[in-house]
């Protein structure tokens, strides 16, 4: 994979922002520093300061748009660093990202760097419908830089072309050691019958890599007279929003049916492979998908991993997965093919993205615009 410098220029080219990376990394205690440069020209701050800030917002629609277009945002947590002029302070220790990012902006080079709290939460966003088009909603961080005599004056209006903004992602990789997947059992037993049916499913790991293939094991022990006539098996995305409200959306990313029969009196074990992916779930309006940068691919939203004892409010969206092995159950008699109950057993699934190899050195490589 290529590595990349992102670069973004305000209009009247009098700062531009530079970065090494975009996907900063939550490893639950911590989360990698934001470190990176800001050029500016001083030649027409007019006495102005010069500050970049980072911010975490949760939000609906462009940010152009007023109440009435039902465009919202409420900000999660905000910070401001002032860059120019320098405050008076020891001159801070650069990472080996900023000294490259300096090399390549040249005169005018200054480093910035935050620290993002533990508890906030991950990029996250919903997909649009196809009618709204521009209008998205979820969770996103913003470094911003811009010109103006204070940092946070609300009475103080910025004029756009003072200003430069890059969105970059907080994300959660898998963790390295991998623990045994869970195993549920379900004994149903149907009335007027003192025998039951019972099934046992159960996954291999824990955690499990987006796009890699599932594996979903079942037994069954049909003690009954009752015939199974097939299995299905569904995999749930919950999206718990818990920033404004408790709303909860559920979509269904796959869902898969098998023709396997189990006879009365049998007992039977296989194990099914399935593969939830974004490219199956492009039409469902409302999906959660990691933080989507522009003109680049994403997946479906990760699972949320949180420290015990954090406080989920401020978290705005949390992502869960669960497996559904569901069992069709005809009754006997003539009327058996007509009259079904099911069986039904979930587990939970963590679906995450592997951590990515190391690239190659970013010396010698152009910026990228990004507009």
């Amino acid at each position: 994979m290529m590595a990349k410098i992102y670069k973004k220029n305000s209009r009247n080219g009098s700062i531009c922002l530079y970065l090494g990376k975009r996907d900063f990394v939550d490893h639950v205690d911590h989360v990698d520093i934001v470190d990176g440069v800001l050029k500016v020209d001083t030649s027409e701050l007019d006495g102005r300061k010069v500050f970049v800030q980072l911010s975490c917002f949760f939000h609906y629609g462009k940010e152009d748009l007023d109440l009435i277009s039902l465009s919202f945002r409420k900000d999660i947590w905000m910070h401001h660093v002032q860059i120019y002029p320098p405050p008076a302070e020891d001159k801070p220790v650069t990472t080996p990202m900023q000294d490259v990012l300096m090399k390549k902006a040249e005169e005018g080079a200054h480093p910035f760097t935050f620290n993002i709290p533990a508890n906030l939460p991950c990029s996250v966003t919903f997909l649009p419908a196809a009618w709204d088009k521009g209008k998205v909603c979820g969770v996103d961080f913003k470094i911003k830089a811009y010109i103006a005599n204070e940092a946070d004056d609300p009475d103080e209006k910025i004029d756009k072309k003072d200003t430069c903004q890059l969105i970059i992602r907080k994300i959660q990789f898998a963790p390295d050691k991998l623990l045994p997947g869970p195993e549920v059992n379900i004994y149903k037993q149907f009335m007027f019958s003192g025998k039951t049916i019972h099934l046992e499913a159960s996954t291999e790991k824990e955690v499990y890599n987006h796009g890699d293939p599932i594996q979903v094991r079942v037994k069954i022990n049909n003690q009954t007279n009752k015939v199974i006539k097939k299995i299905k098996i569904s995999i749930d995305q919950t999206a718990d929003v818990v920033l404004y409200s408790t709303d909860k959306y559920t979509k269904v990313v796959l869902c898969e049916e098998f023709r396997d029969q189990v006879n009365g009196q049998t007992t039977f074990e296989k194990e099914y492979i399935v593969t939830p992916l974004l490219a199956n779930n492009k039409e469902k309006y409302g999906l959660a998908l990691d933080g989507r940068l522009k003109d680049e691919d994403t997946n479906l939203a990760s699972s949320t991993i949180l420290l015990p004892g954090t406080y989920k409010d401020v978290q705005g969206i949390l992502v869960s997965y669960k497996i559904k092995v569901k069992l069709m159950v005809a009754s006997g008699g003539v009327f058996g093919s007509l009259i079904s109950s099911y069986v039904t057993a979930e587990m939970p699934l963590i679906l995450m993205s592997p951590k990515p190899k190391v690239g190659p050195d970013i010396m010698d490589l152009p910026p990228v615009e990004n507009n």
